[in-house]
């Protein structure tokens, strides 16, 4: 489903009803240049995770306005960005047998739709598909490189055999891991560590396809902490992220960003005070920020989300401490006073998890923030992005 923001004139960020999701165009290109120069650096390809902003406008961002390599978590943004033009895109969660009649149905389409697998089963469904359509269905095989979800260890005794079994179909692509666990890795020495064990994993992988006779075109590895924080890449091909785009008060807290770098927000308004509780409420519950609470592990809870001020000023202090469904709950810390905030006030929310509250929102108002933030931040744009994913 195609949708659009409401087209009544937004001039400022004073128009639109809360809440909604902004998005910083200036934060947002700074955080893809800067990505993007590293990828460079280390000589490999960069394919973006395009679930985090879930917007083909953002992403032609990423690339001079020209579809670039994108990875996907689900077959309807897959779907989505071939639809956009997108014709190279990795479907970067495990594959099931149903969900093969769309994956060929894009690659009639001329899209170049790689699939993930980690089992004989997975390979020998893939591969039956493969023959009955007469085309190649491009499969990596998913490495684990830290317990922390899918794949197969890189000296797993069944990694070849899978190998083998894509490869007489025409489907053996490559491999690929994420770093999962990296987003509890706390210091740069650890990031790093990370990085260098999940580019080692993917490499050791490979070699012992390569060591069976088999080819392997693509070693593809990446999350966000250790895209950042890759020194060497030397037997990869590419490299994925996607939460870089926006960041958020996870990666912040990790120290892969800094709270000025955060390119999403969330406009709530004032719509009460408890006093007796020390609390203000907002319009903006965890159906405008989401329920992810990724910072409770961190050395600095951030609550449901920071609190700025409608020009991007933090408040001090002030912290979206709870959330029900359409309610949010800012308190002091600290013991410091509650700022003076009257019904009507607008204010902006910092997510913990990007992907997780660009999701909950159907567009994005744009803003620039090297732009003049009076009487309020000027609104830029309305950009489309497409929902029901």
């Amino acid at each position: 489903m195609n949708t659009a923001l409401p087209q009544a004139a937004a001039t400022t960020l004073a128009d639109p009803d809360t809440p909604f999701a902004v998005v910083d165009v200036h934060k947002a290109l700074r955080n893809i240049e800067r990505l993007g120069r590293r990828a460079d650096r280390l000589g490999v390809t960069l394919r973006p995770h395009v679930k985090t902003a879930k917007s083909l406008d953002i992403a032609a961002l990423m690339h001079d306005d020209a579809p670039c390599p994108v990875t996907v978590s689900t077959l309807a943004e897959a779907e989505a960005f071939a639809d956009g033009g997108y014709t190279d895109i990795t479907y970067a969660v495990g594959i099931d047998a149903h969900k093969l009649p769309r994956v060929i149905a894009l690659l009639r389409r001329g899209v170049t739709l790689r699939v993930l697998l980690d089992s004989r089963e997975q390979a020998a469904f893939v591969a039956d598909a493969a023959r009955e359509a007469g085309l190649a269905v491009p499969a990596q095989i998913e490495i684990d490189c830290d317990g922390h979800r899918g794949g197969l260890n890189a000296d797993a005794p069944e990694l070849v055999d899978i190998g083998r079994i894509l490869h007489e179909a025409g489907c053996l692509d490559g491999v690929l891991t994420h770093a999962g666990e990296s987003y509890f890795a706390y210091t740069p020495e650890d990031q790093l560590l990370a990085a260098k064990n999940e580019r080692d994993t993917a490499v050791a992988a490979a070699e012992r396809l390569h060591a069976a006779g088999l080819p392997v075109s693509t070693v593809s590895v990446g999350s966000t902490p250790t895209a950042h924080a890759a020194e060497d890449l030397t037997g990869v091909t590419e490299l994925r992220a996607g939460n870089y785009v926006f960041f958020d008060l996870v990666m912040a807290g990790l120290g892969v960003c800094r709270v000025e770098d955060l390119a999403l927000s969330v406009v709530v308004t004032v719509i009460g005070h408890r006093p007796e509780h020390g609390w203000i409420v907002t319009d903006g519950g965890w159906m405008a920020m989401s329920r992810d609470r990724g910072t409770t592990v961190q050395a600095q809870d951030q609550g449901y989300g920071l609190v700025l001020d409608l020009a991007g000023n933090p408040i001090p202090n002030l912290v979206m401490s709870a959330a029900s469904q359409e309610h949010g709950t800012l308190t002091a810390r600290d013991g410091a006073d509650l700022p003076d905030l009257p019904v009507g006030t607008r204010l902006r929310i910092l997510p913990n998890h990007a992907c997780a509250t660009a999701a909950q929102h159907r567009g994005y108002h744009v803003i620039d923030s090297t732009q003049p933030t009076e009487p309020a931040p000027a609104v830029q744009a309305n950009w489309e992005r497409i929902t029901g994913w």
